[in-house]
């Protein structure tokens, strides 16, 4: 089950956390998932404005068991002539009365005011759900992003040995110019990779600290973590049933019917008569008395019968949405396990035969093209196809823990990492 977190953690962590992404740090140690997904529940300027409200709907609770005041009433007559008047003697009065709850209304309304705290609380944890899908996603593109810097670099650093040698080659008399100038120019789509690597790390890395809720984003940041697909121990089965135990957004629709009927119940009381029942002391000059008074409503037209009939209909509705919202629950893992084990197939492909194919490919070529058995096109296909075949590899890794990380936004739980 998701609990709500209404405490931050505590400021020794988030400053241990927060050494990660600070501007003026010397060296910061790059931050693990958990580590980034701490901060991002205590920083995240949207989570907490929620936190906020929760706490405001729960005060709603003082209020809703709150009991009727009474009333005090003083008031006086010719107070200012003499008392031994006859014809006008003063008079002072003084009145306490209290209305009467009748059909356990207070009872009712604390029930309805828990009930929409409870939901509420979900829906913050939902909130917070979708942020650590956010967070998960800008995590992994992260990674990704400096998988494939990585990737251009040793591209890039291993072409421009294949330049240079071309350079001597041409100068040796082995190749043409034309054949040294196609090999130099393809030189140009190795570097632009490169530099459009280090612009997608850069964006990625500001996208990720924007939902940790860092003010001022810091050029030092860095994470770690691995891109290797890895293994789900649990079956679907399992992961179903720990969605409709987690899923927030289930449990607020659930808890949507509690507070329905408890405003079927809140508006049957409030169609039950309420007394006021008061006590008054009289002073007449020099005479003094006391009573009493009953106020009793009746309730010939009005008795709420509108109130009624709303909150049944409201209450048979919430019920067809709880409904709604557990199909909704066990489709959207379906569908979130379908897409990861298709992503798991496409990544399996690659990292099992085509990137080592690509490799051996490019190898042969190269050393064929160097010692004069293949052309100058056979050997520029082979550098293309290596490059592309690569980054496919690390585009279906990612693929992998974009679905898991949406596996895990789908059921609510921690299905990895």
């Amino acid at each position: 089950m998701c609990i709500m977190r209404l405490r931050p953690i505590g400021p020794g962590l988030v400053a241990l956390l927060l050494a990660g992404v600070s501007a003026h740090a010397q060296a910061p140690a790059p931050m693990t998932l958990q580590q980034v997904l701490s901060v991002a529940r205590a920083r995240n300027p949207g989570l907490l404005s929620a936190q906020q409200h929760v706490i405001a709907t729960r005060a709603s609770e003082i209020t809703a068991g709150l009991r009727q005041n009474p009333t005090f009433t003083v008031s006086g007559a010719n107070t200012t002539l003499p008392a031994s008047n006859p014809s006008s003697p003063y008079t002072y009065v003084g009145n306490v009365s209290r209305l009467f709850e009748r059909g356990e209304k207070r009872r009712w309304r604390l029930e309805e005011a828990t009930a929409t705290t409870s939901v509420t609380r979900s829906q913050y944890n939902d909130q917070e759900r979708q942020l650590m899908l956010q967070v998960r996603d800008a995590f992994t593109n992260m990674l990704a992003a400096k998988a494939a810097l990585q990737v251009a670099g040793q591209n890039l650093d291993s072409y421009r040995k294949t330049v240079d040698l071309s350079q001597v080659r041409l100068s040796a008399g082995d190749i043409s110019r034309t054949d040294f100038e196609r090999i130099d120019l393809q030189l140009a789509e190795f570097e632009s990779d490169d530099d459009n690597a280090k612009l997608n790390l850069v964006q990625a890395s500001d996208s990720l600290q924007l939902l940790m809720g860092v003010e001022k984003v810091s050029p030092d940041f860095d994470i770690t973590g691995t891109l290797e697909p890895p293994a789900v121990t649990q079956s679907l089965a399992q992961i179903e049933q720990e969605a409709l135990s987690a899923r927030p957004d289930y449990q607020a629709a659930r808890e949507s019917v509690t507070l329905a009927d408890a405003n079927v119940k809140l508006a049957a009381a409030d169609g039950t008569t309420d007394p006021t029942l008061g006590a008054e002391y009289e002073r007449l000059g020099v005479f003094n008395s006391a009573g009493f008074q009953i106020s009793i409503p009746v309730r010939i037209f009005d008795r709420n019968q509108g109130e009624k009939e709303r909150a049944r209909y409201e209450a048979q509705s919430s019920r067809l949405a709880a409904t709604e919202a557990r199909n909704q629950v066990l489709n959207d893992v379906d569908q979130a396990w379908a897409a990861y084990l298709a992503a798991l197939d496409v990544a399996g492909r690659y990292n099992s035969h085509y990137v080592a194919e690509s490799e051996r490919v490019r190898a042969n070529l190269e050393f064929s093209y160097r010692h004069g058995g293949a052309t100058l096109l056979d050997y520029l296909d082979a550098l293309r196809d290596y490059r592309q075949v690569h980054l496919d590899a690390l585009a279906a890794n990612q693929q992998v823990w974009l679905s898991l990380d949406q596996l895990s936004f789908a059921a609510a739980t921690e299905i990895v990492r």
